[in-house]
């Protein structure tokens, strides 16, 4: 059981901190949180969340703070930084910054975690040796027919089907926390974590958690267009890590499979594609979803 002297007392520290970066997340920050809290966890020592809202303009941050009566009931610590600032990157360093345990989950707040996932990321990341993992990803409904088209084939890709994705949920232990220092200042931070750990450091447990694409045509160019930003940024500073990389290929006739089983899915997923090479890099600031 870990422990910090604090005077002439002995304090408990947390195994586990959640750390969930969110900007303007008024509406879906009480879900996120109430995932968590409805977690299961059959340990001695609690798990502690840090809510970290960046540059947010609305009611994300008391809309957290209403949640901490909840998690006192159950023995939990949830801590909430209101931060003026925005940008992920830096929500992620000041929440780091202040957790206290060893393994950390990194939680986007859009997400929806199964109640076993946290407790089976902790028994994954009990370990000496440096470890990353997440669960297992289920999209969300979507709410347009683009979306849902979208949807149908972007979970049938390799990247989605083979390996850890960590799409929205992913966690390091101590030991893979070291790889690097604070996070850089990059678009794609789930690429660069991922990327920092072989494939065989790896892990995904069968706990599974709800994660939802953008609604829409242009929003899904957006983020798609982003989400190759992300990937070319990627190449360009930390050549080194695509050595980890093990997503495998997408040859002609498995895209061709899965255009005769879904013709109007593979023509919305390829469309977007498509607009995304004709129309460039055409905007720069953060955008919700994959």
């Amino acid at each position: 059981m870990p422990q910090r002297a604090h005077g002439s007392k002995s304090v408990t520290l947390p195994l586990l901190s959640v750390l969930i970066p969110a900007s303007n997340e008024e509406a879906l920050i009480g879900k996120c949180l109430d995932a968590v809290l409805q977690s299961e966890w059959q340990k001695d020592v609690p798990f502690e969340t840090i809510v970290i809202s960046n540059g947010s303009r609305d009611r994300t941050t008391e809309k957290a703070l209403e949640m901490q009566p909840l998690f006192a009931e159950r023995g939990l610590s949830l801590q909430v930084l209101d931060r003026k600032e925005g940008g992920k990157l830096g929500a992620l360093n000041a929440g780091d910054h202040v957790a206290r345990a060893p393994n950390r989950v990194y939680l986007d707040a859009d997400v929806e975690v199964s109640e076993q996932l946290l407790s089976q990321l902790q028994d994954v990341l009990e370990t000496s040796q440096p470890r990353y993992a997440s669960g297992t990803l289920i999209l969300a409904p979507a709410k347009s027919r683009i979306t849902n088209a979208y949807a149908r084939i972007y979970s049938k890709v390799p990247f989605m089907t083979h390996g850890v994705p960590g799409a929205g949920v992913f966690a390091v232990n101590a030991a893979g926390r070291m790889r690097w220092d604070s996070f850089p200042d990059i678009i794609s931070d789930d690429t660069f974590v991922r990327l920092s750990f072989r494939p065989d450091e790896r892990v995904g447990v069968p706990a599974t958690y709800t994660w939802p694409l953008v609604e829409g045509w242009r929003n899904l160019i957006r983020v798609r267009r982003r989400q190759n930003a992300g990937v070319d940024e990627i190449r360009a500073l930390y050549s080194e890590l695509l050595a980890n990389d093990d997503k495998p290929a997408f040859p002609l006739k498995e895209k061709a499979i899965l255009a005769l089983q879904d013709p109007l899915g593979f023509a919305v997923y390829s469309g977007v594609a498509i607009a995304v090479r004709l129309t460039g890099s055409t905007d720069n600031g953060w955008s919700r979803g994959r």
